[in-house]
């Protein structure tokens, strides 16, 4: 008890001298929490106009609570001077200025492009704050690294660990016991209580956590000697039992199982969705120079094969990686996937020879690597926004050429039908490049020839997207069909009535009444059918004089528009209209959305249709004669 009580009070004693040993880090992180209070106190409609002034403030004080950490790490454990400690607080409170100043005046994203009504930061603004995030709390663990005679990058890297799971647990217990005290206010004291108080809690406490993170750490300063920090990062033994006994194991089983594979693809070929192999090799990847780094200092038997193991196995399966990589970049070329896992391709290449040739040694070159691919990540012409889209664009105007329909630098439309193969390619470039945010697209390429209408007008034939190769594999990805009603005019002069269609669950209340000259009808639009695809029914006292569901419709969509990547479609009329008849009534069935979401590893489908009104005449009486 004493143990825990004394642990608790050295907490809460380093936390509080975080403000003094990390002050420019503490300013940045109290001000977030300003902010995040303004926030929650403005309700949204007086918060809207300032929401893009307020996100800036909160991603440049972000950044700068890392960035000071690192630099006053680095001044306190290189050089321990007045001076340096003062000058490192100065750059990085300087820091925090110079990123709201680049995010409010030049990382805005265009409006034209989000639809939103007022400014937001863009996306790759956003990005690039976050590689210099990470870039400066990867320098931190390095800089928190040094002198070599008490901790080294492997120490250090899993210190930064304890210190964060330390601050969550913390934080954690600190949120439960005050939200269930503010919970008990509210139902016994003051019931009218706002439920903003409960956000003005997590962001308090979310600030003492941090504060504690902060301050867990021990004294950097070069020439002292804290006993804290061998407390700090020496693993617990369930630590030690949990990556040692447990995780070395089971990544020694997923490297038998990728080298089964690489065996396999010797044998019969590449024939892996490349998109499943994506999450596997990333996780196997990062996850596996994780584990190593954490493993570093562990002298049991199996700690030690699997540091011998890793970096040889790790560039095998690279080679069959590289293989897959290829085969798709030559299917569908560059995209945002492909650019990502040539990225972790080339840090786990880089970092498993440096592994196999230096050792423990190989961790700060592969955090120098790590930081370099961070950087070109968010780079003008090399980053994700950019590469991806040049390369696409270069793959649509090759085949638009090859099919002399591109002249004059505008898209014409084709003379003859193309073959399947390049109709879907054209298809599957033109959709990324509608679609790829903040890019910098060619004058002749409009964002709005993705849309059906006006990509058969373009380019002389319907949209005809490729087969994907995991569509029913178990891919985990949600495919989808999105259709919108597109905004033109409808000739309803043939009809006498619209009905808005009620979906309340009772029945009573979901039908509507219409009185005809031939009598009264009840027109109901059920969603509750067991299937879950609507059923439209019209039905005269007890008789039934109309009965279908929507099954045709989806039929009909769904092969026009099959599933793939969740983007809204524009359609028109005559894909989002039902006509039906019967002797005594006839109409049309107007569709305002429907969406159709297909789940292959949970082999689920949901539809949905919301219609937009019903459209009725009553049909003329026939004459005695006929």
């Amino acid at each position: 008890m004493n143990k825990w009580k004394q642990s608790i009070l050295r907490i809460a004693k380093d936390s509080g001298e975080a403000f003094q040993t990390f002050p420019a880090t503490m300013i940045c992180a109290v001000a977030f929490a300003l902010v995040t209070i303004v926030r929650i106190q403005l309700d949204w409609p007086q918060q809207e106009p300032y929401n893009f002034l307020f996100n800036c403030l909160h991603w440049s004080f972000a950044l700068g609570a890392i960035f000071s950490l690192a630099l006053i790490t680095a001044a306190q454990s290189r050089i321990n001077t007045k001076k340096s400690f003062l000058y490192a607080n100065i750059a990085g409170l300087a820091a925090v200025a110079a990123t709201f100043a680049g995010l409010y005046y030049f990382g805005a994203g265009d409006p034209i492009l989000t639809g939103a009504r007022y400014l937001i930061v863009s996306n790759i603004a956003a990005a690039r704050v976050t590689a210099v995030m990470v870039v400066s709390l990867l320098a931190f663990i390095v800089f928190a690294g040094h002198p070599k005679e008490q901790s080294d990058y492997a120490k250090s890297f899993f210190m930064t660990h304890k210190a964060f799971f330390i601050a969550l647990i913390y934080g954690g217990v600190i949120l439960a016991g005050t939200t269930g005290v503010a919970g008990a206010v509210e139902a016994l004291l003051y019931n009218d209580m706002s439920s903003k108080v409960y956000m003005y809690i997590s962001t308090l406490v979310g600030l003492v956590a941090f504060t504690i993170f902060v301050g867990y750490f021990p004294d950097f300063r070069k020439g002292e000697v804290d006993e804290h920090r061998e407390t700090a990062q020496k693993q617990p033994r369930f630590i030690e039992i949990l990556l040692g006994s447990i995780l070395v194991p089971i990544v020694l089983a997923l490297t038998v199982v990728l080298l089964i594979w690489a065996v396999k693809t010797i044998a019969g070929g590449q024939d892996a969705a490349f998109y499943r192999l994506y999450r596997i090799a990333a996780a196997y990847t990062l996850g596996g120079i994780w584990l190593h780094i954490m493993v570093t200092h562990y002298e049991t038997a199996i700690a030690k094969f699997y540091k011998r193991i890793y970096p040889v196995a790790a560039l095998v399966i690279l080679v069959f990686e590289a293989w897959a990589l290829v085969t798709q970049l030559n299917a569908s070329g560059l995209k945002f996937i492909e650019y990502v896992f040539a990225m972790i391709w080339i840090l786990a290449a880089v970092s498993a020879i440096l592994l196999l040739i230096q050792k423990e040694k190989a961790h700060r070159m592969i955090v120098i690597v790590a930081s370099v691919l961070a950087v070109c990540y968010v780079l003008p012409v090399l980053g994700y926004n950019a590469l991806p889209v040049t390369a696409q664009t270069n793959r649509l105007e090759k085949l638009l050429v090859s099919q002399e329909m591109f002249m004059d630098g505008q898209i014409v439309p084709a003379v003859a039908e193309p073959a399947l193969e390049v109709r879907q390619n054209i298809t599957d470039a033109v959709e990324y490049l509608a679609y790829a945010n903040d890019a910098k697209l060619p004058e002749w390429f409009d964002k709005t020839i993705a849309q059906p209408i006006n990509f058969k007008s373009a380019m002389g034939f319907e949209q005809v997207w490729p087969e994907r190769d995991d569509y029913y594999g178990g891919g985990g990805d949600y495919l989808s069909t999105i259709l919108y009603l597109e905004s033109r005019p409808i000739d309803i002069s043939e009809y006498r009535w619209v009905v808005n269609p009620q979906e309340e669950y009772q029945k009573t209340q979901r039908a509507v009444t219409l009185s005809g000259e031939k009598g009264t009808y009840e027109i109901y639009w059920d969603n509750m059918s067991p299937s879950g695809i609507p059923v439209f029914r019209i039905t005269q006292g007890e008789t039934i004089l109309f009965e279908e569901d929507m099954g045709d419709f989806i039929d009909a969509i769904g092969e026009k528009y099959p599933p793939s990547q969740p983007k809204p479609i524009e359609a028109g009329i005559e894909d989002m209209s039902i006509p039906f008849s019967t002797p005594e009534l006839s109409g049309m069935i107007v569709i305002r959305n429907a969406e159709i979401h297909l789940d292959p590893k949970g082999d689920a489908i949901n539809y949905w249709i919301y219609p937009e009104a019903i459209y009725l005449k009553e049909e003329a009486s026939s004459s005695p004669s006929e």
